[in-house]
């Protein structure tokens, strides 16, 4: 059993020299981040009572794994946040584009070419664990959700994100963001891999983890600007926490 799909993971590690291109291919994750980090941010302080939260680094303390890290565009500011900061990815030219970048940047982090089961297998556990934008690319949901709660520690905090399976984000993600708009490359989604609010929450009750905190993502196209919304139609992020 793998949560690796071999095409996907081929799919990112073809372009991973871009990852750091903000005009490139992954633009869209450049101009979501910023809206992430800000719930990641806000969900950690308010979960562990973090007495730093107004200084330049209030996760100090904090040990973070970013399941999925590509090119290391959510480690670093994380890192930048005081956390002691862990990536693991399934594609090693990915690794090499992080690690190579973290060194250009100043920051100390752990990076891995690993999958989340092979890090659980070790018995290995983290304050908080995210998995961004990736479960939609994985080949066993039920095994990466399991991998990624036995991954944190007791009480530990979970961050997912990803797309709604609806007709809403079949048109825009898909058929906008792929075939119109080119936002994204052809085939970098495929919309039947989409998880519904509702069953991702299932797939995390069954691991002993409990749905905190669920909100929408929402681009102003004439900003290209992202914000937290009640819509759940497309983009969502979650907060979890293990019983």
């Amino acid at each position: 059993m793998s949560t690796v799909n071999p095409e996907e993971v081929n799919h990112f590690t073809a372009q991973a020299a871009q990852w750091w291109d903000e005009t490139g291919p992954f633009k869209p994750l450049h101009q979501i981040n910023p809206v992430r980090l800000s719930f990641l941010r806000d969900e950690i302080i308010k979960h562990f009572t973090l007495k730093n939260q107004n200084t330049s680094q209030p996760l100090i303390g904090l040990t973070i794994l970013d399941v999925g890290c590509g090119g290391g565009l959510l480690c670093e500011p994380l890192a930048r946040l005081g956390a002691t900061v862990t990536g693991v990815d399934a594609g090693q030219e990915n690794i090499n584009i992080a690690v190579h970048h973290a060194k250009e940047s100043g920051l100390e982090m752990t990076y891995q070419c690993i999958t989340a089961e092979e890090l659980a297998a070790t018995g290995v556990q983290f304050d908080v664990v995210t998995a961004l934008e990736i479960v939609e690319h994985v080949a066993d949901v039920d095994l990466f959700v399991q991998s990624c709660c036995a991954l944190l520690k007791p009480s530990g905090q979970l961050f997912m994100s990803t797309l709604n399976r609806t007709v809403k984000s079949y048109a825009l993600g898909i058929i906008a963001a792929e075939y119109i708009l080119r936002w994204v490359p052809k085939g970098t989604h495929q919309w039947s891999k989409f998880l519904e609010p509702a069953e991702l929450a299932e797939h995390l009750e069954k691991n002993g983890v409990c749905l905190k905190n669920l909100k929408g993502m929402t681009l102003n196209p004439f900003s290209n600007t992202w914000k937290l919304t009640s819509d759940l139609d497309m983009n969502y992020v979650l907060s979890a926490v293990k019983k």
